[in-house]
């Protein structure tokens, strides 16, 4: 099979589908591999290390979409690039469909076979290929809060960590999943007092156990997240349900008994966002304020630690890559976690949350994949 990395086009966007390192393990399985030009730049992997691990280079992003047979991505294909995909062809990388249906229409449109990252599932109930960058993002999202609450920035001028003599400040964090794990693991590390609100007591058991009483923990009710909203100088989104658009937890009416100048960091802003006042940013502009309140809502935040990111993705989405790049569908019909990650199958939704969320009628992914 010949399997394609373009060069990512979103803005600020630093990563790269396939790293040398996984290039040479796709060529080690007799795959040919086509690499755009300076696809690795922003990992400091030229096209020199990229031949030297068995690529071939393409001059432009049109001969790679053009000549492989699956496309290894990051972020989801912009209007420039679900032009270039056609049926026959699978597409591997994120997706986030649920709060983009103009994407949705193109993938369609296009009859390619799409599988998310977000939505692979493993043995138990984990989402392996998103939780690498769920644990960057997590980790991020306490540095880009606390630089964000820094009075030149706009925010309140408070020092996460405190000083001796001084009060830290408060960091209230929405969801213990991977995302809230981490960036928790940040906050403490900095000193902050931290709070983690969720709805699922096995949980909260779990990190009262791993932070041996560090955070506290909180079961999530509208009253908690009042509290802990009104009180938190940095607050992080990070609910997620798989597949499917993240549901409002903070409204606009919230955010008047906030801290004039506290930070909003919404992690899930793939998803839609968890804050009713959430809109995308970029790592150009990453913030704005609404009503007193800075946002942070980069919807690429690993891509500005591009080195860690693209080197952990890969480590994570490889395994699956090369049993696509193997068995071509047959893949997705022997390996029930991977097929979960099917997406956009010839023009048909084939996961429930995705479709719920979109409006389209679910086609069963074994139904479709024997067809």
């Amino acid at each position: 099979m010949r399997v394609g990395c373009p060069k990512e086009i979103k803005n600020n966007e630093f990563r790269v589908g396939l790293t040398p390192g996984a290039v040479r393990e796709y060529a080690a399985h007799g795959h040919d591999v086509l690499v755009e030009t300076g696809a690795g730049a922003g990992i400091g992997a030229d096209d020199n290390a990229y031949r030297a691990a068995g690529a071939t280079i393409a001059r432009t992003a049109e001969e790679v979409f053009a000549r492989s047979d699956m496309i290894v991505k990051v972020k989801e294909p912009q209007p420039n690039e679900w032009v270039q995909l056609h049926e026959g062809q699978i597409l591997y990388t994120y997706l986030h469909l649920a709060p983009d249906p103009e994407q949705a229409k193109g993938l369609l449109a296009s009859g390619v076979t799409a599988i998310a990252y977000e939505t692979v599932t493993d043995d138990r109930g984990g989402l392996p290929l998103l939780a690498p960058m769920s644990e960057v993002a997590g980790r991020l999202a306490i540095q880009a809060g606390a630089t964000a609450l820094q009075k030149v920035n706009g925010g309140r001028g408070v020092l996460l960590g405190g000083v001796p003599g001084v009060q830290p400040g408060k960091v209230a964090i929405i969801g213990g999943g991977v995302v809230g794990l981490n960036a928790a693991k940040m906050a403490v590390g900095l000193g902050a007092e931290v709070t983690i609100l969720d709805r699922f007591i096995p949980r909260l058991r779990q990190l009262d156990d791993i932070f041996g009483g560090r955070v506290h923990t909180r079961y999530s009710t509208v009253e908690a997240l009042e509290e802990e909203c009104f009180s938190a100088d940095v607050v992080v989104g990070a609910v997620l349900i798989p597949g499917a658009a993240a549901p409002k937890l903070v409204s606009r009416e919230m955010l008047s008994g906030m801290k004039k100048g506290s930070v909003l960091v919404d992690v899930a802003i793939d998803q839609g966002g968890c804050f009713e006042t959430s809109h995308a940013t970029t790592h150009a502009h990453p913030t704005y304020e609404v009503d007193g309140i800075i946002h942070y809502c980069v919807a690429n935040m690993p891509g500005a630690v591009p080195v860690t990111s693209a080197h952990a993705l890969n480590n994570a989405t490889l395994h699956y890559g090369l049993q696509l790049a193997d068995k071509g569908l047959k893949a997705l019909v022997d390996e029930p976690h991977l097929r979960n990650g099917l997406n956009v199958h010839k023009g048909r939704i084939t996961n429930r949350a995705v479709a719920e969320a979109l409006g389209y009628e679910m086609a069963e992914p074994k139904t479709v994949l024997a067809a």
